[in-house]
């Protein structure tokens, strides 16, 4: 049996996806979704993104008629953080820690494996189609598509949508995530590429999840202390807790420009 299926993680481009399925009547049979979840009670994505996609975009595509499979492996990120590194190398007996910035585990076991197993275990036997949201402008991962397992369109490409087509779709049909007000894709909220803004918004509107991070910051034996390729998760915090003590010092319509990354360096020194 063929059937056509779309990898949604319901940001821009998967969205777009699946509103042009919808518009050009091109057969579209189920949506798939992997959610990485932070621990065994919470959810890694962004608090504003998990919430369009449970309260928004899953039940619009209930309300069209297409099924929707929500995929969540076993490990979660505070597991795998905390996971111990065998062998006999220089990092034998200490914990994982934050995931390394091209070499991400979050990916690796907590998307891409539970996304193979599911796979294996409803798709065999079956032709698969599978809908993929890469923009019309985004050159190298269409060139990327011919190696995938299953046959692969792009129903960006097709009708000729960029990236910025993809986010006025969306919004003109009132199903864009409201991550894209403060963030430029929607990821994992204690994802290491993150930018500044993206980190600021955490720290300001979430602190319980901010706190979280912290606490991770401080286990000891870590592989790796840096959450990005040049800073800990705690001198990010201290930080934004510099800039706020600044600020506090000025009249509300005073803002001090500061180098990021200088202050992040500074943060800790006595």
């Amino acid at each position: 049996m063929k059937r056509y299926v779309a990898a949604c993680s319901f940001g821009k481009d998967s969205m777009a996806t699946v509103i042009l399925a919808l518009k050009h009547k091109e057969p579209l049979d189920e949506v798939v979704y992997c959610e990485v979840m932070f621990d065994e009670n919470t959810s890694g994505e962004v608090p504003e993104h998990r919430d369009f996609v449970y309260g928004v975009a899953i039940p619009f595509l209930k309300r069209v008629g297409i099924p929707v499979h929500v995929v969540r492996g076993q490990k979660t990120f505070v597991g795998q953080f905390q996971h111990r590194i065998g062998g006999d190398g220089r990092s034998a007996g200490k914990i994982w820690s934050w995931p390394l910035c091209g070499k991400c585990y979050v990916q690796r076991d907590l998307k891409v494996r539970p996304m193979d197993a599911w796979k294996r275990a409803n798709w065999n036997g079956d032709e698969i189609i599978q809908y993929v949201g890469i923009a019309d402008d985004e050159m190298d991962r269409l060139a990327r598509m011919d190696s995938y397992k299953y046959p692969t369109l792009s129903l960006l490409e097709k009708y000729n949508i960029t990236e910025d087509d993809a986010l006025a779709l969306c919004r003109k049909h009132g199903l864009l995530s409201p991550i894209y007000e403060f963030a430029p894709r929607n990821g994992c909220f204690f994802c290491p590429n993150a930018k500044e803004r993206e980190l600021r918004h955490l720290y300001d509107h979430h602190p319980e999840l901010w706190g979280r991070l912290l606490e991770l910051q401080a286990l000891p034996e870590k592989a790796t202390e840096r959450f990005t390729r040049e800073l800990q998760f705690d001198e990010i915090d201290a930080a934004f807790r510099m800039d706020d003590a600044q600020i506090d010092l000025l009249s509300e319509k005073e803002i001090i420009p500061y180098d990021y990354e200088r202050i992040c360096r500074n943060a800790l020194r006595p």
